[in-house]
């Protein structure tokens, strides 16, 4: 046998993409359509729900003037409202949302958003842009992100593996 470092393959030598697998929230809200979605903290419980209903999603940010105050889940309306009895039409969103949310900036990476929800038990992200509320970031937008790249590479192994590669 030779002496030969092993050939290996990686996005780089396959298109020449010097990225690494994960884009920048800016990549994934791009990927995303429908206007923001959001309620203000003096709003009812149901009317956030309504809106998550609606719009078939899982948490609303809470926006008062055009600034983020908070984010309401679909857990938070169960577990603050449902289970200890309180009426859904009688509840200020404000008293059952997380205020003061960890947020991201678009130019921040997947990889880093992915990590901090795992780590912390997020599943939403707000993102804000030079203060302003410019969209969310799901844990399912990751996964999308991820899909999306490993469809890439398999399509850049394919197209290798077809063409005459080394000895071909």
């Amino acid at each position: 046998m030779l002496d030969e470092p092993a050939l290996t393959f990686n996005a780089y030598h396959l298109g020449g993409h010097e990225k690494n697998s994960m884009n920048t929230v800016k990549d994934a809200l791009a990927q995303k359509s429908g206007a923001l979605i959001h309620v203000r903290s003096g709003n009812m419980v149901v009317e956030a729900l309504r809106q998550m209903r609606d719009n078939r999603v899982r948490s609303v940010l809470v926006i008062d003037d055009d600034v983020l105050v908070g984010i309401v889940t679909q857990g938070d309306c169960a577990i603050k409202v449902l289970l200890p009895g309180l009426d859904a039409k009688q509840t200020p969103v404000g008293q059952v949302m997380t205020g003061d949310p960890v947020t991201v900036k678009p130019d921040d990476r997947l990889e880093g958003c992915m990590a901090m929800m795992a780590a912390r038990g997020f599943r939403h992200l707000p993102v804000l842009d030079a203060g302003k509320v410019v969209g969310v970031i799901s844990i399912g937008d990751v996964v999308k992100d991820i899909i999306r790249n490993l469809e890439h590479n398999v399509s850049d192994l394919m197209g290798y593996i077809m063409t005459d590669g080394p000895g071909g």
